[in-house]
């Protein structure tokens, strides 16, 4: 998928997971368009690559353009002649289970007029028919959770990249702040040797090398870290299986200004090498009461 940008369409029978999808495609970084008449996914592109921008592009089209659903297949197969690539996703169904999913949303399908909704689907399976033939990969979504879209989608889009698709985010806070209500997985860090009680260290944070060489060096600190890197090597994968598309692990300590962020830092280090690492510090420069 290097060189040419790359376009991702999402299509299929409304209620199938369309919507889902498209998240999946913006979590993975990609700029997503839904609804756009397939008529004018050209000049959008062009606009986009004419100011260097958009090199992953999602597109949801479905029976809601009407009348200008007609040439999608005519439009696509131009998109690759002009140099992109194009990848259709088509979400499929069995007809009772999308009856079902809106009779439980209680959301109107595009094309119901007299209240049949298998009438409604069988017309929607005619009108994509076409979709359908060209697509590169067919999902059926009936036996599925939003959790097995999401995985099933992000193996599929993901399967040529350099790097897993999930972000992990570092975050380092003090206790005495309150646990961020965003953390997936908390560790607390205060039986660690602490620098605030060291008067040369006090006004520092963990970010000076002096802080974290006091705190990564002490025995405590090696051996937590001896059981929290094969901690998060085994939990990391299966946390991008299922499907996140952010990982916030909490790392806190009594003030958010020392330990956590030492650690932070460290363990920002070593994970970079094989995920994608953010690191942030929500309390270190926090005026300390």
């Amino acid at each position: 998928m290097s060189g040419a940008a790359q376009i991702v369409v999402i299509t299929g029978l409304s209620g199938a997971g369309r919507s889902t999808a498209l998240r999946v495609l913006e979590d993975a970084g990609f700029f997503c368009v839904d609804n756009l008449p397939p008529a004018l996914a050209p000049d959008l592109l062009r606009l986009a690559r004419g100011e260097g921008r958009l090199e992953r592009v999602g597109f949801g089209i479905d029976v809601r353009t009407g009348a200008f659903l007609s040439g999608a297949e005519e439009t696509l197969a131009a998109l690759e002649a002009d140099g992109y690539e194009v990848e259709v996703v088509f979400l499929d169904c069995a007809d009772e289970v999308l009856v079902r999913r809106f009779s439980e949303t209680r959301r109107p399908h595009a094309l119901t007029k007299t209240g049949d909704l298998h009438a409604a689907i069988a017309s929607e399976r005619s009108r994509l028919a076409g979709l359908r033939a060209r697509a590169d990969i067919v999902v059926d979504t009936t036996d599925f959770s939003v959790h097995d879209l999401r995985r099933h989608l992000i193996d599929y889009i993901g399967r040529d990249a350099a790097h897993p698709s999930m972000v992990v985010r570092l975050l380092s806070f003090g206790f005495k702040y309150g646990i961020p209500v965003d953390a997936d997985l908390v560790f607390d860090l205060r039986f660690l040797p602490n620098p605030h009680f060291v008067d040369a260290l006090r006004p520092k944070t963990g970010m000076d090398p002096e802080v974290s060489a006091y705190v990564l060096e002490a025995p405590e600190t090696q051996e937590l870290l001896g059981h929290l890197r094969p901690l998060l090597d085994y939990a990391l994968p299966r946390y991008a299986s299922e499907g996140k598309a952010y990982l916030t692990v909490a790392l806190g300590c009594t003030g958010g200004r020392h330990r956590s962020v030492a650690l932070a830092e460290e363990l920002g280090r070593e994970l970079g090498e094989a995920h994608r690492v953010v690191i942030s510090h929500r309390d270190a420069e926090r005026v300390q009461r």
